[in-house]
């Protein structure tokens, strides 16, 4: 029971990391735990879901604070980077959140959304949907292996 929660507990560290500015990826550890039967799937599932869309949260959050402190020399985002991310936000709209679980442009995406103060339940809908359906689509994938 413990194993299983441990299990639990690290894919959801690994997709809440993988979720925010920081490498990580929790595709591969979902993955994993899967082919090695480590837990109930729909559990691993939940874990690494729920994982995933509270770090974009986190980096919705950090979005509407962080307008503040651009000037500041630890700022980790040039003005040009910021720049491009509103300008694919802005060309794709607030639809693009949907794909906010693709590696480089999704992690960005939720951080202007934030900047850009999207309304939180219509990001946290998209950014939901988006993030299960690509574990949804790893998990199909590994059950026909």
């Amino acid at each position: 029971m413990l194993g299983d929660l441990a299990i639990y507990g690290g894919l959801f560290v690994s997709a809440f990391i993988a979720a925010t500015l920081l490498p990580a990826f929790s595709e591969l550890s979902f993955a994993a735990s899967l082919s090695e039967n480590a837990g109930v799937p729909l559990f691993l599932f939940i874990a690494v879901t729920s994982g995933n869309v509270l770090g974009a949260c986190l980096n919705w959050w950090i979005g509407s604070k962080i307008v503040h402190f651009q000037s500041r020399s630890w700022f980790p985002f040039s003005p040009n980077q910021i720049a491009k991310a509103e300008h694919h936000f802005a060309r794709y709209g607030k639809w693009s959140l949907l794909f906010a679980w693709l590696p480089v442009v999704g992690d960005p995406l939720t951080l202007v959304a934030g900047i850009l103060r999207t309304n939180l339940l219509f990001f946290l809908t998209l950014v939901s949907i988006g993030k299960a359906t690509r574990y949804v689509v790893i998990w199909f994938g590994i059950s026909q292996i």
